[in-house]
């Protein structure tokens, strides 16, 4: 018996716990995903199906503290909680619930949801607002006569391309405001004009300007230095190198062999004559005290 009344339980835990699933799956379904261009207006319906008895507004936005609207039949009151001037009802809410956001900005995006109180029943309605800004397009030459195509503060990316295909570079810079600054670098070579055309791709609309741009006198100066430079010190090594490797050939060609030294006799005679003269100053020397000795011998 305790066995069955556990299996009961257990059996509603599960039936419970699938129908929160279904009932999130479902509620996560419900939610209509709309778009709106920054400066426009926005109109959020929520449409009764009988005579409505209360409705209410609940707005969660990304940015900010959440703002509600909210009308009572039997009272014939509205009330309104954070909500800022933009956001209020399109006609009388007794006869036309729907919202009305005026000057649609960055700030207004996120969930909308309309709770309807009505005599067949209770019914809601939610909505998630995103925000599209359109870029700035500017098109302009740099200094070395590229075409260089700028797509400014826009939500979400640009796309860039240009009508002739070659080579580009593209960046991008995000802002505090969640929108998002593309560049793009056209490279032509070969040519001393650049004619082309930037298309800009945006979920807010397509745009396109052309351009032709002339590559600059300086550039071009600066460019033939450059090579001139790269050159000349090329060339200048290749002659420094000719020369070692030629002086040295020659210096091994000019040097004479190597050969063991010889003594001339005349060397020989230099060496000895200092003996000689100190042999000839003894004998002298040594005749002067003999001749000396024998007169006093004499005497």
């Amino acid at each position: 018996m305790k066995a069955g009344d556990d299996m009961k339980t257990a059996g509603k835990i599960v039936c419970v716990f699938v129908l929160l699933i279904v009932t999130k799956i479902m509620r996560t379904a419900e939610i209509k995903r709309v778009s709106a261009t920054a400066g426009s207006s926005s109109v959020l319906t929520c449409t009764p199906k009988s005579v409505i008895t209360m409705v209410t507004w609940k707005i969660s936005p990304k940015v900010g503290g959440p703002c509600s609207l909210g009308y009572r039949a039997d009272h014939n009151t509205t009330d309104r909680t954070n909500c800022s001037d933009s956001i209020n009802w399109k006609r009388t809410p007794d006869r036309d619930p729907t919202l009305e956001i005026q000057q649609v900005g960055t700030a207004h995006e996120g969930n909308y949801t309309c709770e309807v109180v009505a005599v067949d029943g209770n019914f809601h309605e939610t909505y998630h607002l995103t925000v599209l800004v359109p870029p700035r397009l500017t098109l302009y030459c740099d200094d070395h006569g590229n075409p260089v195509c700028e797509a400014a503060a826009g939500k979400p990316a640009a796309q860039i391309s240009w009508v002739l295909e070659s080579n580009s570079t593209h960046m991008e810079e995000g802002h505090n405001n969640g929108t998002v600054t593309v560049l793009s670098k056209f490279t032509a070579y070969g040519t001393n004009v650049t004619d082309t055309t930037c298309t800009v791709s945006h979920p807010a609309g397509n745009w396109s300007q052309s351009i032709a741009c002339h590559r600059s006198k300086n550039a071009i100066i600066l460019y033939v230095s450059i090579i001139c430079c790269f050159l000349s010190i090329i060339s200048f090594m290749a002659v420094i190198y000719y020369f070692k490797l030629h002086s040295d050939r020659l210096s091994h060609k000019t040097k004479p062999p190597e050969t063991a030294p010889t003594h001339s006799p005349q060397d020989e005679t230099m060496e000895v004559e200092p003996y000689t003269t100190y042999v000839q100053k003894e004998n002298i020397i040594y005749n002067s005290v003999s001749d000396l000795t024998v007169e006093q011998n004499l005497l």
